[in-house]
């Protein structure tokens, strides 16, 4: 597990390519959000990313050697590094620089192999293997397929409302607090 001097939880999805891990995010910000809960996303990419177009002054800013660059707006800010070298995100780094004490739980997708809690998200009609067969961080796998046999318990994929009432049990009870060392 990562360790930070915040208070915030971290509850990682996994699972491969198509299995429905956005969508589910998607519903489930919406659903946290209505507890309350101040929720921050790190999603993980394998493509190059970019925010901005060419012509605006933060993208001609950024391009002309910028390592950090921070659009700040009224409404929302944009803070983009730049990588001295292609390299594969790290998780520790990622969390660094999102303001973790205005955040109760940070949600990550990506990062399968990182030491987090997570939720497996898995659809048997891809005919791809449980993680949670080898990843004991697994808390759960949300699934269309009640009859799946799994380690851990099974969650409707189907009902995101449900999904999120078991996230905030976790959260209040401390199950997703990350540990201090």
């Amino acid at each position: 597990m990562f360790a930070s001097s915040g208070s915030y939880s971290l509850l990682g999805f996994a699972g491969f390519s198509g299995s429905g891990k956005t969508t589910l995010l998607r519903q489930l910000v919406s659903l946290l959000t209505q507890h309350q809960l101040r929720i921050g996303i790190i999603k993980h990419t394998h493509h190059d990313v970019e925010q901005d177009l060419p012509g605006k002054d933060s993208f001609e800013l950024r391009h002309a050697g910028a390592s950090q660059c921070l659009l700040a707006g009224p409404y929302r800010s944009i803070l983009t590094y730049e990588n001295a070298k292609q390299q594969e995100p790290n998780l520790k780094e990622s969390l660094s620089r999102l303001n973790l004490d205005q955040l109760d739980l940070v949600l990550v997708e990506g990062f399968r192999e990182a030491p987090m809690h997570k939720i497996e998200v898995h659809r048997p009609k891809y005919h791809k293997p449980l993680l949670c067969l080898h990843d004991p961080h697994i808390l759960a796998v949300a699934t269309d397929e009640p009859s799946l046999t799994a380690p851990v318990p099974l969650l409707d994929l189907n009902d995101a409302s449900a999904i999120a009432d078991v996230i905030v049990h976790w959260w209040q009870t401390g199950r997703l607090q990350v540990p201090t060392k």
